[in-house]
């Protein structure tokens, strides 16, 4: 995907922000909408892998009591 494609699929958006935040920030020369948008994705991904975890806890539970009580194929050539 190119750089324009990518920039085509933006969307303006409004926030609010404290005003003297946004005033350092402008002085530091921050980038504000790529601050935002690595903000959202960070927040996105971490929320994806709690709802995948949530979703999945019953397996993931069912795994561990397996493993906890038969062990891993390579615990017998480990002996643990």
């Amino acid at each position: 995907m190119s750089k324009v494609e990518k920039v085509a699929k933006r969307k303006a958006v409004n926030l609010t922000a404290d005003a003297e935040l946004l005033e350092d920030a402008k002085a530091m020369g921050l980038n504000l909408s790529q601050l935002f948008q690595d903000s959202l994705k960070k927040a996105v991904s971490e929320e994806r892998k709690r709802q995948w975890v949530e979703e999945n806890r019953e397996a993931i539970d069912e795994y561990n009591e397996r493993i906890d009580r038969e062990g891993t194929f390579a615990m017998q050539f480990w002996g643990r």
